[in-house]
C-alpha cells in the first residue's frame, strides 16, 4: 500500500514513521490491487491528531482519531477502519457484483488547496457513477453530512445528504 504522511505543525522520528507505515500496511489484505493511504497528522494542544483516509477506486475509508501522540492514534485508527471494511464488504460486493473493491473510478482524492479572501477549503475528485444507496454507504464511511456522486441511473450529478431527523435528503440537478 502506498502511504503518503503529512504533517501539519509536527514533526515525526523515522521510528513513529516506520509504525505508521507498518500499521497501515496490514489493511492491504483487503485489496487486491493498489492502494492509497493517506495519513495526515496534526498539532492540537496538547494531543495529536491524525486523520487516516484509504482511497481505492473510488472507495473511501476514513477515520480520525485525536491521541497523546501518533504512534498510539494510528492503532485506533487502523481498526476503525477495519471495522469500516468489514461491516460494508458484503454490501459493497453485492452492489459492485464481482467484488467490493474491483470497480475502477480513476483516483478521486486530490490536494486541499485554500483560495480566496474567505478560508475556503477546495477538494476536486472524480465524480464516480453510483446509486443513492452507494453514495449514502460512501457518505457514511466517510463520516460526511453530504456527498456529491453522478447518479448511474440518470446520469446527473446529485446530492445526497443527512438530514437531523436521521433520514436523508437527495438534491438532483438539471444538468
Amino acid at each position: 500500500m502506498k502511504t503518503n504522511i503529512l504533517l501539519r505543525g509536527v514533526t515525526l522520528d523515522d521510528k513513529t514513521r516506520a509504525i505508521i507505515e507498518k500499521k497501515v500496511a496490514k489493511l492491504d489484505k483487503f485489496f487486491k490491487n493498489e492502494t492509497a493511504a493517506s495519513v495526515t497528522v496534526s498539532k492540537l494542544r496538547d494531543n495529536e491528531k491524525l486523520e487516516l483516509t484509504i482511497s481505492h477506486r473510488g472507495r473511501f475509508f476514513r477515520s480520525e482519531v485525536i491521541a497523546e501522540d501518533a504512534s498510539h492514534a494510528i492503532d485506533e485508527a487502523v481498526d476503525t477502519v477495519e471495522r469500516q471494511i468489514r461491516k460494508n464488504k458484503t454490501r459493497l460486493e453485492k452492489s459492485l457484483r464481482e467484488g467490493a473493491f474491483i470497480k475502477d473510478a480513476g483516483d478521486a482524492f486530490d490536494d486541499v488547496k485554500e483560495e480566496g479572501e474567505f478560508d475556503v477549503r477546495r477538494k476536486d475528485f472524480t465524480l464516480s457513477p453510483m446509486s443513492v444507496d452507494e453514495a449514502i454507504l460512501q457518505m457514511n464511511l466517510l463520516e460526511h453530512s453530504f456527498f456529491v456522486f453522478k447518479d448511474a441511473d440518470s446520469g446527473l450529478v446529485s446530492v445526497v445528504y443527512k438530514r437531523h431527523e436521521n433520514s436523508y435528503g437527495l438534491i438532483v440537478t438539471n444538468e
